[in-house]
């Protein structure tokens, strides 16, 4: 049963919980120790194992269902409405801009390469996050696809028998792709022809 916490209590939970997201994502999940976060957020030991009472398996689960909720909610408002060309190409630069805000840190990479390794609730907190993220793809697509949007792609069907499914799936893979490749070498230009691929393939001109 969740605890029901005081407004200064999930203050200061959310405080080491955005503390120790800001070091994984600057040191990885090997640089986060329970000291480490404490000194960092100036919580002390007992604070932190009030708010997270099994430590740092329960500590990294959180941190992955914030990293999670933060990869679908950084495409709002566009994701739930990508049912034309010019709300697909307001979609692509709230992903750049997001992408460029963050620097070299990918919350996705974050979250598969590093967080689902913590523990089986970390990993079934991503996996989930992957669900649902191919949902609203599947859902984007299927909407441009059907009100005409997507040109020439979208009167035959998707390019021939590509459902929008399969089309979320390569969607996805392109964005979490060209997300990689940016973090590995810090080449912006991968993310933006990635999206620009995105953009060609479900028949955003």
């Amino acid at each position: 049963m969740q605890r029901v916490l005081t407004a200064k209590g999930a203050e200061t939970r959310r405080r080491i919980l955005e503390g120790a997201a800001e070091l994984l994502r600057t040191n990885g999940t090997a640089g986060v120790s329970l000291e480490r976060i404490c000194t960092s957020t100036g919580a002390s030991k007992s604070q932190l194992f009030h708010y997270f009472p099994d430590g740092r398996s329960e500590l990294f689960a959180a941190i992955a269902r914030f990293e999670a909720d933060r990869v679908i909610a950084d495409q709002q408002p566009y994701i739930e409405d990508l049912s034309t060309p010019e709300s697909w190409r307001a979609w692509r630069a709230a992903v750049i801009a997001r992408y460029s805000e963050l620097g070299r840190y990918c919350p996705v990479t974050a979250l598969v390469v590093e967080i689902s390794r913590t523990g089986p609730e970390a990993e079934g907190i991503v996996v989930d996050m992957q669900t649902r993220w191919h949902a609203l793809m599947t859902q984007a697509v299927a909407r441009l696809w059907s009100s005409g949007g997507g040109g020439d792609v979208a009167t035959s069907g998707g390019g021939g028998d590509v459902a929008p499914e399969a089309a979320a799936s390569v969607v996805l893979a392109a964005v979490q792709g060209g997300a990689s490749m940016y973090q590995s070498t810090g080449e912006f230009v991968h993310l933006e022809r990635a999206l620009d691929g995105v953009l060609a393939y479900v028949g955003v001109a």
